[in-house]
């Protein structure tokens, strides 16, 4: 028996073979294309479980905490360099986190320790001069000027203006003292409520050191 020939639908008649060998290769076509977009999304999650175990499945140790710093015992040794001078170490509240305690510099050196109180207080570092001149503390401010002074514990401090926190590397308040040839300045990113606290932690010091002076 004689295969009856295929009617197309659309054309109400049998398709010619030109017409059969369009439709077989576009239907190729279409199938090729769904494999690859099969492929591809088969592809992307094997790329995503792999990511996954890298992230998830690879363990990750937790940064070692930094250690405390123990700024009277660094404060010792550097004392035990100088010449006459002792570095001082404010009393502050056990709150408050000390970010570093060196000595640094020539012409003056200069003994810095940084705090950063708790609450929203910024920032506070006290630095040392030893045997710095009087232009010494505006320097360290960017130029600020003297402003006056204030009595903070029976102890006499300059304070000095700043206008523009920005332009002074964003130090809000500052305070300075004179112990012998150096100068205690107490500046930062914080309050004159928060200097006044530091000044208080160095007054005892102070006064004991101006009378062995």
């Amino acid at each position: 028996m004689a295969q009856r020939e295929r009617i197309v639908a659309e054309l109400g008649r049998p398709e010619t073979a030109a017409e059969a060998a369009a439709r077989k290769a576009e239907s190729s076509r279409v199938y090729r294309s769904s494999q690859t977009f099969r492929n591809l999304i088969a592809a992307l999650v094997i790329t995503l479980g792999v990511v996954a175990i890298v992230i998830f499945a690879v363990p990750r140790g937790e940064p070692a905490p930094q250690e405390p710093i123990d700024v009277e015992a660094v404060a010792r040794e550097v004392s035990l360099t100088l010449d006459g001078s002792t570095a001082l170490v404010p009393a502050v509240p056990d709150s408050w986190l000390v970010t570093s305690a060196t000595v640094a510099g020539e012409d003056p050196r200069t003994w810095t320790v940084l705090y950063v109180p708790d609450g929203d207080a910024g920032f506070v570092r006290v630095a040392q001069g030893f045997g710095a001149d009087q232009t010494w503390a505006t320097r360290e401010l960017s130029g600020a000027d003297p402003a006056g002074t204030i009595v903070i514990d029976g102890v006499e401090w300059v304070e000095y203006d700043i206008p523009d926190p920005a332009r002074a590397g964003n130090i809000s308040a500052a305070i300075s003292t004179t112990l012998g040839d150096d100068t205690v300045l107490v500046y930062g990113a914080t309050d004159a409520a928060t200097l006044r606290v530091v000044a208080e932690g160095l007054t005892e010091q102070i006064i004991a050191a101006r009378e062995e002076s």
